[in-house]
């Protein structure tokens, strides 16, 4: 059972609220203000022994590197078409007017129709078969796209591309809260959306390899791009389904007697407990947050660029007055911006415990790259601004973490998760929409937008930042020794110990 408040990164507490919780618990090291002294000054929280640093090692080798493989996947299958659009495939299929961009939105719109149903799903069965079975089913749905010869074929097959993709990054950042500690949290997330970057770069390397597989056994480049990538994507979702352990006390892990009562531990901390049970009154309960909404609309805002970076990349760089070939090489650079801002963003986290004013500092950056891009008119400027672009990442990655650190609660969980990635999935699908054709090579009304969405999404986290400051203060003058049984599910409302991560 969990006796003192968690710590977080909350704002500095003043000298009477100090003296209060001294009053109330003494100067033991046990005391919320003391616990929250150490977390603000660079202390790990909790103290890890050498045990539970061994048994973190275990599930950082066990389960990291599949989850980092699918994520790596996920985002390099999604953007086959960007990679394809640099070897004919727009002319090989025919593609007219806006149809190239529907093909982006329509990937999202198999996205969306997917989110109500893995909400479901995600609390019915096991996460690790699940897992494996949506990876195969979109890794083949990816290979068949080869067979396409037109619009509404190829958009068939990107709908449900979307489809069957729609559950993974929900069922991951499940699978991270569940094993993973809250302050553990930050850099495994982190890593899996690294593959991101990751996925950039050896999309790049990878494409431009097989762009050189003219009219091989009488297909096209493009149809190449789909049929190797597919493959490898149902070959892991195998893989996944057999060894994928989804279960802190699964057999597979081997827990000795003292490693099952960390195991315990490890989940009050996290605030993470399997149950089928789904709660309609945390659903209402997340409905009710000023915070859950600021977090939505942030989310659909930033997903807008994401929308077009994913699918525009290569015609941005070729506006520059590069070739096809060549803008796919220039991918490698966009993979390489994504990790270094969210490594950046990791650092920057893990000294000033800033997380959320940290994605605004990203953001910033974002508009930054962006006004270069639109203003600048000399090719390495708007090069580098290209690349600053990408920091949007960072700030998403930073968002997702703070959501899955301050909301405990399996069935609030899920449905935050779920409804946030709706919120993606439109944000995604229109974000594609707003490139208007007859604007390339500059796209100034979608640059504008996408400027203005990035200023909205910094205060829309702000105003969520300080509504949570404001019960951690709350809760910090008024703390007392309830016990809390983790058992329980609780939510973080329902939870009079439960402090935020700011």
């Amino acid at each position: 059972m969990s006796v003192y408040p968690r710590t977080s990164s909350d704002i500095p507490l003043d000298t009477m609220e100090k003296q209060s919780n001294q009053s109330l618990y003494g100067d033991s090291e046990s005391s919320p203000y003391h616990q929250y002294n150490d977390y603000m000054y660079g202390q790990e929280d909790p103290p890890s022994s050498s045990e539970e640093r061994a048994f973190v090692r275990k599930l950082d080798f066990m389960i990291m590197p599949i989850i980092c493989t699918i994520d790596f996947l996920q985002f390099l299958d999604k953007s086959t078409i960007t990679y394809a659009s640099g070897f004919g495939f727009r002319e090989k299929v025919n593609l007219v007017g806006n149809q190239y961009a529907l093909l982006g939105s329509i990937f999202y719109l198999g996205y969306l129709v997917f989110q109500i149903p893995n909400n479901f799903l995600l609390q019915r069965v096991p996460l690790g078969k699940y897992i494996g079975v949506m990876v195969f089913l979109w890794g083949t749905v990816l290979a068949l796209t080869a067979l396409g010869h037109n619009f509404s074929q190829i958009a068939a097959m990107r709908f449900l591309l979307g489809f069957f993709e729609a559950g993974i990054y929900p069922a991951l950042t499940l699978l991270v809260s569940t094993f993973y500690r809250r302050s553990e949290q930050i850099t495994r997330l982190g890593a899996f959306w690294l593959c991101n970057g990751l996925g950039l770069i050896i999309g790049g390397i990878l494409t431009y390899g097989i762009g050189t597989m003219k009219n091989l056994r009488g297909l096209e480049e493009w149809q190449w791009i789909m049929i190797i990538l597919g493959s490898i994507t149902a070959t892991v979702g195998v893989f996944s389904f057999f060894f994928l352990i989804d279960n802190p006390k699964s057999r597979a892990l081997e827990l000795n007697a003292e490693q099952e009562i960390l195991v315990e531990e490890r989940t009050r901390d996290n605030a993470v407990v399997r149950t089928s049970v789904m709660k309609k009154s945390q659903i209402l309960e997340a409905l009710r947050e000023p915070r859950f909404w600021c977090f939505s609309f942030a989310c659909l805002l930033i997903n807008l660029q994401n929308g077009a970076m994913t699918v525009y990349s290569s015609q941005i760089t070729m506006g520059f007055g590069f070739t096809g070939l060549q803008s796919t090489l220039l991918s490698v650079g966009s993979g390489g911006s994504v990790i270094l801002m969210i490594v950046l963003s990791i650092i920057i986290v893990r000294k000033t415990r800033e997380t959320i004013y940290t994605a605004c500092f990203m953001m910033i950056i974002d508009i930054i790259g962006l006004i270069l891009l639109l203003v600048i008119p000399e090719t390495r400027a708007k090069l580098f601004g290209f690349y600053l672009a990408w920091s949007y990442v960072g700030a998403y990655v930073l968002m997702i973490t703070s959501i899955s650190n301050n909301v405990s609660g399996y069935t609030k969980k899920i449905f935050y998760n779920g409804l946030i990635m709706i919120f993606y999935t439109i944000g995604n699908f229109c974000g594609p929409l707003m490139m208007n054709e007859s604007h390339a090579p500059r796209y100034l009304g979608s640059m504008v937008g996408y400027i203005i969405a990035s200023f909205i999404t910094i205060i829309l986290m702000l105003v969520a930042r300080w509504r949570m400051a404001n019960v951690n203060r709350r809760r910090l003058e008024n703390s007392s020794a309830i016990l809390t049984n983790v058992e329980d599910d609780l939510s973080d409302i329902q939870d009079p110990n439960f402090i935020y991560r700011l």
